[in-house]
């Protein structure tokens, strides 16, 4: 039973990702994806906001690790309730992971700039992992198509100047393919923990550090550190730095009031990917809906 040329590779890294429980999907450009790690993070931007996300890592291997994600939230009833929707796609070699979450934060002001704000969320994973396709002759009974349904929390404080968030995506441990019992497929609990402060280094010139930490069992704790700097309240240019994995830089557009576009580029920082990966490139857009004359209080930095 010879695995086919073009998988094997993809194959063994996604039998290590298993193996190390890192099934949640990153995103070099968390920052301005807040809804994604922290249901608390629901309407924080004080308006009807969209964000789209694609990223393509390790451009150049065969069955790479691929994720869309779209994120939809606003705050309702007088402000005080908000609701968001997250909508992510992650594709690495024969196997794929589709979830539709909701979110719910209830926000609480602290003072006239300062809100702090306790998110719930609950939605569905579909699994599938088409495994008789790593291999020259079809395996009948290997494939495996599951759905599991999850929950999460998070609590997230923020200002017009600095944020920072504690959050579990998705609280329970399901497993998938619970018929094999050599199978040890399944959802790790994922911890995070977010910070970012916004200076002024100038009139025209900001600079935002932001920090977070990802802790899993039975995985070493990781660290995102990034520096931005914000160019005339349009520009961002930044770089990352995610331990155990790569350097990143990010550059972010502030087209208009409403319309940001980001784009990052992810160096690999382990030989073994350097030689036979072309880095990972991750595209955003954001939109912020609703009247100029609306009050926003995180306009651009978070």
């Amino acid at each position: 039973m010879t695995m086919k040329r073009s998988t094997i590779y993809i194959a063994l890294l996604w039998l290590c990702q298993v193996g190390y429980a890192q099934q949640q999907a990153m995103f070099t450009q968390y920052m301005f994806n807040g809804l994604v790690l922290n249901p608390a993070y629901a309407g924080s931007h004080e308006t009807v906001s969209a964000t789209a996300l694609a990223r393509e890592q390790w451009t150049g291997i065969d069955g790479a690790p691929s994720t869309q994600t779209f994120s939809l939230h606003s705050p309702v009833v007088n402000q005080r309730f908000a609701l968001g929707l997250v909508l992510l796609h992650d594709e690495i070699g024969v196997t794929d992971q589709t979830g539709a979450y909701l979110s719910y934060a209830y926000r609480i002001p602290v003072s006239e700039n300062i809100k702090l704000s306790f998110g719930l969320q609950g939605g569905v994973t579909f699994f599938d992992a088409r495994l008789s396709e790593a291999f020259e002759n079809d395996q009948v009974g290997i494939d495996v198509s599951e759905s599991q349904g999850n929950f999460g929390f998070g609590t997230y404080i923020y200002s017009d100047r600095f944020y920072a968030g504690i959050s579990v995506p998705q609280l329970l441990e399901n497993e998938f393919d619970r018929d094999n019992p050599d199978s040890d497929s399944r959802i790790v609990r994922h911890y995070f923990g977010t910070v970012g402060y916004v200076f002024d280094l100038s009139r025209s010139l900001k600079l935002k550090p932001n920090i977070l930490v990802k802790a899993v069992d039975g995985a070493p704790l990781e660290f995102d550190v990034n520096a931005n700097f914000l160019i005339h309240d349009i520009v961002w240019l930044g770089v990352s730095w995610r331990s155990f994995d790569s350097f990143d830089a990010l550059v972010q557009f502030q087209v208009t009031p409403k319309l940001q576009f980001g784009y990052a580029y992810d160096f690999a920082t382990t030989s073994e990917l350097r030689r036979v990966n072309g880095g990972s490139h991750e595209f955003m857009v954001n939109y912020r809906f609703g009247s100029n004359k609306s009050r926003i209080i995180t306009p651009r930095y978070f």
